[in-house]
């Protein structure tokens, strides 16, 4: 239980929901039409709203079960924890809402799937694999290029499940691509802005205007906000608050030095 209550929050709220649904669905306690997509089922009067979620947490039966629930873990508290893609307390879960909104919408209304947990994993492997490009990661018994562990994983879908099951897994590709065109290729080389930020609300959520969080291996650690503000500094307040041309522009020198 120490491993788990270490884990970052948002890969261990997925990690525990994914866990609770699946033991409960393949264990015969809940029918499993209860949590799978499908629209008229949720507009309608009574919508079930719960089967815009259920469907990304619902894992394979059998060993397919320890294997989502351990890619959910390896990929998700990596990428939430050590990623230089999610700095900002929130940027994980604004992350997981925008690729879950996409999959659902490619993967739910166009291809008309109803388990979505493939796609989840499949997206975050390929975020992985662009965070960590030039490493090695390891796939059944060869080591591969990280980069394409997510399409190794879709071609072996196939070949075990068939194409309908690897071009739902196949979205999560569409959807992290996506994030990862919007939030980092288009504002790095097409000089535009980024259209995905993470709201202040979430950022509160998450504790932005207590501390600054890091979550590593072996727990987290906060800095307190005040102290970010000292670390920036007066020079930084200087830079951003005033003009080399304005008033106070000459008053934070200190002394003069007379040359020769």
């Amino acid at each position: 239980m120490d491993v788990f209550w270490t884990l970052p929050p948002v890969s261990r709220t997925i990690i525990a929901a994914a866990f609770v649904e699946s033991l409960l669905v393949h264990g015969g306690l809940i029918s499993p039409l209860k949590v799978l997509f499908h629209i008229p089922w949720i507009f309608k009067i009574f919508p079930e709203v719960w089967r815009l979620i259920t469907p990304f947490l619902l894992t394979g039966g059998g060993l397919d079960f320890v294997f989502d629930l351990y890619f959910l873990y390896k990929y998700g508290s990596e990428l939430e924890r050590d990623s230089p893609r999610f700095t900002v307390p929130g940027d994980f879960f604004t992350y997981v809402i925008f690729v879950g909104s996409v999959i659902t919408l490619s993967a739910g209304v166009l291809l008309q799937s109803m388990v979505f947990t493939p796609a989840l994993i499949i997206a975050f492997m390929y975020t992985y694999g662009q965070v960590n490009t030039g490493r090695k990661a390891s796939f059944i018994v060869i080591q591969i290029p990280v980069e394409l562990l997510p399409w190794a994983n879709i071609v072996l879908i196939m070949l075990m499940r068939g194409w309908g099951q690897a071009q739902t897994a196949a979205c999560g590709v569409v959807a992290a691509h996506l994030y990862e065109f919007l939030t980092r290729i288009y504002p790095t080389y097409g000089r535009g802005r980024n259209f995905i930020s993470t709201p202040v609300i979430v950022k509160r959520w998450f504790g932005a205007h207590r501390s600054t969080q890091t979550y590593r291996s072996y727990g987290t650690s906060y800095q307190p906000a005040d102290r970010a503000a000292r670390q920036a500094g007066p020079g930084s307040a200087s830079a951003s608050g005033s003009s080399w041309f304005s008033g106070n522009s000459w008053s934070g020198r200190g002394a003069g030095r007379r040359l020769g």
